[in-house]
């Protein structure tokens, strides 16, 4: 979902066309999560959704309860990401932790809190229109600070949009792969693969077996650690040269895992990884085609994700006030607005995200 921290100008030339040959899987990955996602906040939220849900039970039911899954792409794809950003081939690049956050949290928090502003707006104008649970109140200072810090979860505020949960759990997440390359860094030379693999480990390990097993950590990065980890494992266990056995002990530690305790998102977090790993390894990702349209809404799934909600608002209370939210108006209402969600998504790329990216 989001571009590593390091940029492909400090890889060698042969890790460079690594790169380009897999970005058109991810791309292809990102642009069917990213719209499932949409899909699944639109059958979530606002009266449409209800309408909608009375006269396609199962395909909402579907979107609703399947459609969330498709965060763990996202989850995996930056794990492998990050690993291949700080540490390819678990070698760290040397790297100022503090920097790295700071670049890290201005390319993911500026464009969260453009987008939570235009949400607050678009809530004002809905709630103006009609009168639905599902919208968020008028934030106070305080609440827009934990926003801003990436903090909402944790404190305990109400959420100004949908999927700024992730938003937050995301630079957690880069911040712990960062700081463990880091104190891999720290210890002498030949020991730096070793390290990193061993600690990365440890720290997947108490998230898959522990962590994750207790929905109260669900607000944190650590709840979510395991299954970011096994995108890492993919990236540094595809390269040519690692043996198959490493590959078949995560996966063996993952069937573990769901063994002492079913989870349905770490199962399907597993199987993504796998799908990378073995595509990678053999090469048949490789040879992924690169299809326009796909590479095009990859680019613009991080926007998208961000801006769909308002989009969203803005419709079911239009929709609701002129026309009012029917089983016969939410199935064209709702097309409109999953449309209108990818072209504003593309207008925030451009003018925002990009800019922050920098």
């Amino acid at each position: 979902m989001h571009a590593p921290t390091v940029g492909t100008d400090a890889l060698s030339r042969a890790d460079r066309h690594d790169v380009a040959s897999r970005l058109a899987i991810f791309d292809t990955l990102k642009a069917v999560a990213s719209q499932l996602i949409v899909l699944h906040h639109l059958v979530a939220y606002g009266p449409l959704a209800e309408a909608f849900r009375s006269r396609f039970p199962a395909l909402s039911d579907w979107l609703y309860y399947d459609g969330r899954l498709a965060v763990q792409v996202f989850f995996v794809i930056g794990g492998f990401l990050a690993a291949r950003a700080l540490a390819p081939a678990l070698q760290p690049r040397p790297l100022s932790l503090p920097a790295v956050l700071w670049k890290r949290y201005r390319r993911l928090a500026l464009p969260c809190m453009a987008a939570v502003l235009i949400s607050v707006v678009c809530a004002a104008i809905a709630r103006a229109l009609i009168d639905d649970p599902s919208l968020p109140g008028t934030p106070s200072v305080g609440q827009l600070l934990a926003h801003a810090l990436l903090l909402q979860d944790i404190v305990g505020v109400e959420a100004l949009s949908a999927g700024v949960w992730y938003v937050a759990i995301d630079f957690q997440l880069y911040a712990m792969a960062a700081l463990l390359v880091w104190l891999a860094s720290r210890t002498g030379p030949t020991r730096h693969a070793v390290v990193l693999a061993a600690i990365t480990a440890g720290v997947a390990a108490a998230s898959l077996f522990v962590i994750n097993r207790d929905t109260g950590w669900d607000v944190a990065g650590p709840y979510y650690f395991g299954v970011y980890a096994l995108g890492a494992a993919a990236c540094w266990l595809s390269r040519p040269g690692r043996s198959l056995l490493w590959g078949v002990a995560v996966a063996a530690a993952v069937l573990l895992a769901l063994t002492l305790e079913h989870r349905e998102r770490v199962a399907f977090a597993g199987c993504v990884a796998l799908l990378l790993w073995g595509g990678l390894r053999s090469g048949l990702l490789a040879r992924w085609p690169d299809i326009p349209a796909l590479a095009f809404l990859g680019r613009i799934s991080f926007s998208v994700f961000l801006i769909h909600y308002p989009v969203a608002m803005l419709v079911n209370a239009v929709v609701t006030r002129l026309w009012g939210a029917t089983p016969d108006t939410a199935p064209a209402a709702l097309v409109f607005a999953w449309a209108a969600s990818v072209a504003a998504g593309a207008l925030f790329h451009r003018q925002v995200e990009r800019r922050c990216a920098g």
